[in-house]
């Protein structure tokens, strides 16, 4: 039995080092992935132009404008000088913000009085928009702090658990070792039956000496091995190279990659046994990944869907991998918490790679 799984196993590592779209899904490009990714799935927002409408060019506006033009985030300061000007700047994305100061706004803060300043966003990036707000009102209300002669005497202390500075790269890299590992352990897996049936070597296995459950464990190992790798040079990648803390139990991170890359095996395997073709196994594996990862959370709370996507995505093994993930890098996760989206691992597991595996008996047959 040992002889015919290495058999296997070798047959078809050879088999996905020498079909061209196994290769695109292996090392390098998931790499290139996590840098480009990383980088680019950003939640800040800076290079930022704004424009400023003066209308009152007192002291307290222009204190007010060199604030904010001195933010890190802010590359330049669009002066503006009719609200036909300002409206022109929005239209042709020229700036993502203006700033309004009326007349009388210097004075209203000398004497002591309310002082408003407007705020025009361009709505079209409302994300973006909502950002830049957020860094005005800081702006903003530091200087009123500053101003203020009756320091308040109450006050809400924020502290941010697990990232305290809010770097983006913290909140991301955890997520992105999920990403791609799901695009690149479906892809692999979803190749394996289909790969076999184009290329006419499908009824070679069906007289072969193999069983059923030795074909179906010869080509989950290899996707498997393959995850692992890149999971592990993620994990020192990211924790060394972009800084993110790795602070959790590292054995038992392994322990539930282990179950999420059997569970992706089984759905893999599943699209593949349905494919005729590795082009259609392909499409399969993105029909499949792209539900997954937008109900795992990695874009929006979980917490925030719909009560029957709620449901829904408790049967996603994305959602409970990620967790694991975000809690092992940032949150030292205790274990009894770890266990708790790890079972749900090993029950998908099981049931994928059973279905699959009936399946693919019922085509052989």
């Amino acid at each position: 039995m040992l002889a015919r799984l290495m058999a296997i196993t070798i047959k078809e590592f050879w088999a996905i080092l020498r079909d061209p779209r196994a290769r695109i899904i292996l090392i390098m490009p998931p790499l290139i992935q996590l840098f480009v990714l990383g980088f680019a799935t950003t939640l800040e927002v800076k290079n930022i132009a704004v424009g400023i409408y003066d209308r009152d060019g007192g002291r307290w506006s222009i204190e007010m404008t060199q604030r904010i033009a001195g933010s890190p985030n802010v590359v330049a300061i669009l002066p503006i000088s009719s609200p036909e000007e300002m409206r022109q700047a929005i239209d042709r994305q020229q700036t993502i913000a203006v700033v309004s100061f009326a007349q009388g706004f210097s004075a209203d803060v000398a004497a002591g009085r309310p002082a408003v300043v407007q705020a025009i966003f361009d709505g079209r990036k409302s994300n973006a928009a909502q950002i830049v707000l957020g860094y005005l009102n800081t702006i903003v209300a530091d200087l009123g702090a500053e101003l203020s002669a009756t320091p308040a005497r109450t006050g809400a202390i924020v502290n941010h658990w697990f990232n305290p500075n809010l770097l983006y790269l913290w909140f991301t890299m955890p997520g992105l070792v999920v990403i791609i590992t799901t695009i690149s352990g479906l892809g692999l897996t979803a190749q394996a039956v289909a790969r076999e049936r184009e290329l006419g070597t499908f009824d070679q296995l069906m007289v072969s000496p193999l069983r059923v459950p030795e074909i179906l464990i010869g080509k989950v190992i290899p996707p498997v091995l393959v995850g692992f790798i890149n999971a592990t040079i993620y994990m020192v990648l990211i924790s060394t190279l972009f800084g993110v803390p790795l602070t959790g139990s590292v054995p038992f991170f392994y322990i539930s990659l282990l179950l999420y890359l059997l569970a992706l095996a089984g759905v893999g395997l599943l699209v593949s046994s349905l494919s005729q073709t590795q082009q259609q196994a392909f499409l399969g594996m993105f029909l499949v990944a792209v539900p997954a990862i937008l109900l795992s959370g990695y874009a929006s709370p979980v917490d925030n869907m719909p009560g029957w996507l709620r449901i829904l995505a408790q049967g996603d093994p994305t959602k409970h991998f990620l967790i694991v993930s975000e809690g092992v890098f940032l949150k030292d996760m205790t274990v009894p918490d770890l266990w708790a989206n790890t079972w749900p691992l090993a029950v998908i597991a099981i049931v994928t790679l059973g279905v699959s595996s009936a399946l693919f008996r019922a085509r052989m047959e």
